[in-house]
């Protein structure tokens, strides 16, 4: 799969990932229309038909969600980080800038704007919608522990989730998941001042499972949706590592930036749960990132970084094992 193929699939999958929580945020209306308003879809082809007042404004809230990841879901990111941009005069942070230059060129991409994160913990995020509205944030620590050719290797990785337009996936999923939160509490709110009427008085009113699982949706709802924001965020990472590492020819830099990170991993305290998906280790300082197995691969925002330094330093033994052939081959003449 080459790299317009893939952009073309995350693309694809934004769609499939709006269309999957547009009709979560109508289910968790319905429900509540079905279950505290009595509300039968049936009435609607009557002279006196019932209102659905939260399935419309479910479909309302999730609307407004998905404009607003669109529009401007990367600025809600990184004013939830307390991200500034990035200050020439700091020697720095007009390296990391002058990095992000270099890694645009190389991947064929606008420069994006480059902000910086008051944190000690060493971590970066890339969010924006599109190549040409796009952001990299990462923390003080990040630039105080990693030199340049390993800075270089993060900042490739932002890149590559921008060039690959995962950060449109992923900034969209943020907002969403934050909506459904919303929501979700909301119901959860609505429930102590309404009480269930209709149900069992009216013809076609929703059957007990039905109302046994929205309930049950409610209740899940935020777990379920940072499930699947996580799910995102742990297949892009291994492809944004390979992509980084093409882009500075080192992948050995971004194993060795990498593997500092999860050495000096702690909590990022400016990065919300609804966010870390989106950072290049997981900023909540968990230990679920570490292991391995069906648990894991179901809680962590991302893939182990022993399994991803391990990736990158196959990469670079491959090519260092490439090279030592080109160079036998021209040392023998090409011959057999």
């Amino acid at each position: 799969m080459n790299i317009f193929e893939q952009q073309r699939g995350n693309q694809r999958k934004t769609w499939i990932i709006l269309v999957v929580f547009i009709l979560f945020f109508l289910f968790l209306g319905y429900g509540f229309d079905a279950l505290y308003f009595g509300f039968n879809p049936s009435t609607l082809l009557t002279a006196s038909p019932q209102f659905p007042f939260a399935t419309l404004f479910a479909l309302g809230v999730s609307g407004f969600t998905s404009w607003l990841g669109f529009s401007s879901g990367d600025k809600a990111v990184l004013a939830s980080a307390h991200a500034v941009p990035a200050n020439p005069a700091n020697l720095k942070e007009k390296q990391a800038e002058n990095i992000v230059a270099e890694m645009a060129i190389a991947a064929g991409l606008p420069p994006p704007k480059l902000y910086i994160v008051a944190e000690q913990d060493p971590n970066a995020f890339a969010t924006g919608t599109n190549p040409e509205h796009s952001s990299i944030a990462v923390t003080h620590g990040l630039l105080d522990v990693l030199n340049r050719e390993e800075l270089q290797g993060v900042i490739a990785h932002e890149m590559s989730h921008i060039r690959n337009y995962d950060t449109q996936m992923m900034t969209i999923v943020a907002a969403l998941v934050g909506g459904v939160a919303l929501l979700a509490d909301w119901a959860r709110r609505g429930m102590r001042f309404v009480s269930p009427r209709g149900r069992g008085r009216q013809k076609g009113a929703a059957p007990l499972v039905f109302l046994v699982v929205w309930m049950t949706a409610v209740l899940l709802a935020p777990i379920l949706s940072q499930l699947l924001a996580m799910a995102v965020s742990r297949k892009r990472e291994y492809l944004a590592d390979a992509s980084g590492a093409e882009l500075t020819r080192n992948p050995m830099a971004l194993a060795q930036a990498l593997k500092k990170i999860e050495f000096s991993a702690a909590p990022t305290v400016s990065i919300s749960r609804g966010t870390a998906h989106l950072c290049i280790c997981d900023p909540l300082g968990r230990k679920m990132g570490l292991k391995e197995g069906f648990v894991a691969d179901l809680l962590a925002t991302h893939p182990p970084m022993v399994k991803r330094i391990t990736a990158l330093r196959e990469m670079a033994f491959a090519g260092a094992r490439e090279g030592l052939g080109r160079e036998a081959g021209v040392v023998g003449g090409g011959g057999p």
